[in-house]
């Protein structure tokens, strides 16, 4: 039979027709949410920060190094001075840790978990002696869509100290992405969270986001809203994510009380013992800490809080299986 005979009657070709409609559609959502790209387009790297990187990363093995089968220890190897000019015996030192604590001369962080609203929520207040200690990690090390790994095994390939997810970028398109001083994307409409090199956040229209700006930034995220501006709450007792979110979630949010101190927060959320918070509450605690300005990170079922190898909270998508959520970016604190 020939392809002309074939296609003579109108149903077969609408067969043909369907079949290359959902391969096409199938090819994009695979496109969009599954394939992984990675890109090599780090825009713009921010020369004021590589002379101290680069102190940081030299140093970062006479520095406190917390791993999960070293809870209690601290393994450290020869180095001349750390960022602050201290000697090798005092880099040397060993920092205190307990189940919710660490401390030494550069970072100290301690982690409060309490119920508000019929919710556990984990607070961590946090110290660093450099804005530099505050660091952003990629899944895999590398840039791009689709590309994921859990908060958990981000912070340990780092090394992390304490780390929680991030703004989850590869999920969207567009906002900025700026990372320990390497500016991979621009552009976008919303609400971004600037951390400067002096160690200040700042809430600035994506917008109006200038080569000066980016050129003063060590990291920059977008997501939002800003939740809590000039120690006032910036968001409406009803407002939610793009008007669709549930009221209630799980969430994930980073805050700054004064000079290189911060509070990052993630609280429980969607399970029967755990009602989740809005946004509005969880602006309320950001208050409550003392905190002048907050922003609310990537939530939901990718909230994840990480503590000396531990994860502290209890992800979850729908509340029927306790599980991390892969996501494309974490917030650390750590030497490494």
């Amino acid at each position: 039979m020939s392809i002309k005979r074939f296609f003579a009657r109108p149903y077969r070709f609408g067969i043909l027709y369907s079949c290359v409609l959902t391969a096409a559609t199938v090819f994009v959502l695979l496109d969009a949410f599954v394939i992984p790209k990675a890109y090599e387009n780090v825009q713009y790297e921010n020369s004021q920060t590589s002379a101290t990187t680069s102190e940081i990363t030299g140093t970062q093995n006479a520095e406190a190094e917390v791993t999960e089968s070293t809870a209690k220890q601290v393994e450290t190897s020869d180095s001349n001075a750390d960022i602050s000019g201290t000697t090798d015996t005092q880099a040397r030192a060993k920092p205190v840790i307990t189940e919710t604590s660490y401390d030494d001369e550069n970072i100290s962080i301690n982690i409060e978990t309490t119920r508000i609203n019929d919710t556990t929520v984990h607070i961590a207040d946090i110290i660093v002696k450099d804005v530099q200690y505050l660091k952003t990690a990629l899944a895999n090390n590398q840039y791009g869509r689709n590309i994921d790994e859990t908060t958990s095994e981000m912070a340990s390939e780092h090394n992390a100290i304490f780390a929680i997810n991030g703004d989850y970028y590869g999920f969207r398109d567009n906002g900025y992405v700026l990372r320990n001083g390497n500016l991979y994307r621009t552009g976008g409409e919303g609400e971004a969270l600037v951390l400067d090199l002096a160690g200040n956040l700042t809430s600035v229209n994506e917008s109006e986001i200038s080569e000066d700006i980016a050129g003063d930034a060590w990291q920059i995220w977008s997501f939002g809203p800003t939740l809590v501006e000039d120690g006032e709450i910036a968001v409406g007792e009803n407002s939610e994510i793009s008007g669709k979110s549930a009221k209630s979630n799980p969430r994930t949010a980073i805050g700054q009380i004064g000079p290189l101190h911060y509070v990052a927060i993630v609280s429980e959320g969607r399970t029967s013992e755990n009602a989740g918070l809005s946004l509005y509450q969880l602006a309320e605690v950001f208050v409550s800490r003392g905190c002048t300005i907050a922003y609310n990170l990537d939530g939901g079922g990718s909230s994840t809080m990480v503590f000396n190898g531990q994860v502290i909270n209890n992800p979850t998508t729908n509340g029927r299986k306790i599980k991390e959520r892969e996501v494309s970016d974490i917030i650390y604190v750590g030497y490494q």
